[in-house]
């Protein structure tokens, strides 16, 4: 039998090696990543009964009735107007499912009351909002639809082509022209 050089499996050697403070580091290593996991899954649990409960806040896209349209000028300034102005400009927005979970339907309703306070195709008021802008100048102009409203594709046939852009524009320069509610 071959004498103990500390070399062997089991010997005084490795018996000292595992006493010092690289091993000890290495299990209070061991006790920080269980510690930093429970602490990320703790936060993403959180996180998830937040998400939940910012759903009971009841601030959605409403519809009211609708109450006076314009007449518009042919069937294809209603397709235009339909496609890139109805979705906050009217009382028959339609969201998207993902556009209802809070908080993204904060913003889209707070987008939709703006815009509806400043033309509502649905209903007619006297006094339409502060903003006295041409809706035909605002398509011209690329004010209108606004370009987060088709970032990343998210509505397609808003997103007019320039030909679509003069289109919507004459159209509705002819249809609210002497629509009671507009100027």
């Amino acid at each position: 039998m071959a004498p103990d050089d500390g070399r062997s499996r089991g010997g005084r050697w490795s018996q000292a090696l595992s006493d010092t403070g690289a091993d000890r580091a290495g299990k209070a290593g061991g006790r920080g990543r269980a510690r930093r996991r429970r602490v990320i899954l703790g936060s993403l649990a959180g996180a998830v009964v937040l998400l939940g409960l910012i759903q009971l806040v009841p601030y959605r896209v409403d519809n009211s009735p609708v109450q006076q349209e314009p007449a518009w000028d042919s069937r294809r300034t209603v397709e235009l107007v339909r496609a890139a102005c109805y979705g906050c400009h009217s009382n028959e927005s339609e969201p998207y499912f993902w556009e209802k979970i809070a908080p993204v339907s904060w913003l889209v309703t707070r987008d939709v009351r703006a815009a509806r306070s400043e033309l509502n195709f649905s209903e007619c008021d006297a006094d339409p909002g502060e903003n006295d802008d041409d809706p035909g100048e605002m398509v011209r102009d690329r004010e209108m639809p606004p370009g987060r409203y088709t970032l990343l594709g998210l509505h397609p046939d808003a997103d007019l082509s320039d030909a679509e852009r003069d289109e919507l524009a004459a159209g509705l320069d002819a249809s609210l022209r002497d629509w009671d509610c507009q100027p």
